[in-house]
């Protein structure tokens, strides 16, 4: 299993050297520099942690860390040059799993990270057990093991692709999905078509469980970006 990073800091020699370092453990890595590209990044693509600078032009790391926290509960680690109490208390306040000051060791950093991975996923395992046999917000129903969906308390005929999709939607309700995203976790990354073909099923999805799908209650475009449950 090759874990996807988030490296976040506007100084490119540090991400640079942090990109080469993961990448040397087979990790796969992502970058920005500033606080709004993080923050997209993180409401368009799945990482199983980020490692985050405080300092950032357009937005700092904490306002990241805390706008985060409304959608995901993706693991963090803030990075500050500061040795400061009151900047680690602000990180962690903010839903930073830990912190690390400037200059930090490269082994240190990555020793952190692992460590973090290995309890995530210990996490990720318990809630799996505990998974809920469905889901329902408002007036939609997902039976889960039965893969039947059912609107005001009426059931409503899904393909096996459209239920997948309204599934990943309704579960990570508020999460903006890229096109290519969806097309990677619901086709699989050797899928050969294109993201239109998301947008097709989308559609068709509309046209069953929305009143009017030109006006949408439920699946909303997030424009030049991608699609969410609201």
């Amino acid at each position: 299993m090759a874990y996807k990073i988030l490296v976040v800091d506007d100084e490119k020699l540090i991400v640079k050297g942090i990109k080469f370092s993961l990448e040397q453990d087979g990790m796969e890595v992502d970058v920005a520099y500033d606080g709004e590209e993080a923050l997209n990044f993180i409401k368009t693509e799945e990482h199983d942690l980020v490692v985050l600078d405080v300092m950032l032009p357009k937005m700092d790391g904490l306002e990241v860390c805390q706008q985060t926290r409304g959608f995901s509960q993706v693991p963090i680690i803030m990075l500050t040059a500061k040795d400061e109490d009151m900047d680690k208390i602000m990180g962690l306040e903010y839903g930073a799993d830990d912190y690390m000051t400037k200059p930090f060791n490269i082994l240190e950093l990555k020793a952190r990270i692992k460590a973090i991975l290995r309890r995530s996923v210990k996490k990720s395992d318990a809630q799996k057990l505990q998974q809920k046999k469905a889901v329902k917000i408002r007036n939609i129903e997902l039976q889960i093991e039965s893969r039947r969906v059912f609107i005001d308390e009426k059931e409503v005929n899904l393909t096996a692709k459209e239920f997948d999709i309204l599934q990943l939607l309704m579960e990570n309700q508020g999460r903006v999905y890229s096109r290519d995203s969806l097309l990677k976790k619901i086709w699989g990354s050797e899928y050969p078509g294109d993201a239109r073909t998301v947008d097709v099923h989308v559609r068709r999805l509309r046209e069953k469980i929305e009143t009017n799908p030109s006006e949408p209650e439920f699946i909303f475009t997030k424009w030049g970006v991608g699609y969410y449950f609201n």
